[in-house]
């Protein structure tokens, strides 16, 4: 029940990051065809960043949890088994407590925005805690999802859920 409940939560933070780009392909799009026929719009870039900075927070732990964050496998490829299970670990905690620490300072800056009605500077003056809200909301997704991995670790299932999957090679 509860792995339901997490990857609906996942499932749902994506979702919202769908929605973040089509908001930003909108707000680019209308920005376009102010520029071309004066309509008057203003705020529309700010509306963008906002809408691209949700999109990347947000997606943050649903793309941990389908392995798709760019991870750097040349140390874990080159170690010896028990070093490997020694970094992944390393990794899985030091990795959780620095977004637990991220979650918890996206939130404190949600609140103090909240609290001292604090505006952005740019010509849509929108209250800044409404942007910075979905910023806290993923980077608390971010740190369920870690210790989620983490907890899956410990329970011996494995921590790359597409392990199999060979890396991106770009070069």
């Amino acid at each position: 029940m509860l792995r339901k409940g997490l990857d609906t939560f996942y499932r749902l933070l994506m979702a919202g990051a769908a929605v973040a780009m089509v908001a930003a392909f909108s707000c680019v799009m209308l920005g376009i065809a102010d520029r071309q026929f004066a309509l008057g719009l203003r705020g529309l870039d700010a509306y963008a960043g906002y809408a691209v900075a949700a999109a990347l927070f947000l997606a943050l732990p649903g793309t941990l949890q389908k392995g798709e964050h760019i991870r750097v496998t040349l140390l874990l490829q080159r170690v010896p088994a028990a070093w490997r299970t020694g970094l992944e670990w390393w990794c899985l905690v030091g990795g959780s407590l620095l977004a637990a620490m991220l979650a918890f300072y996206a939130v404190r800056l949600v609140w103090l925005s909240w609290l001292t009605h604090d505006v952005s500077p740019a010509s849509d003056a929108t209250p800044l805690w409404l942007p910075q809200l979905a910023m806290a909301l993923g980077c608390i997704g971010l740190a369920v999802g870690l210790l989620d991995s983490a907890l899956s670790r410990a329970a011996g299932l494995r921590f790359e859920l597409n392990a199999g999957a060979e890396a991106a090679h770009v070069e």
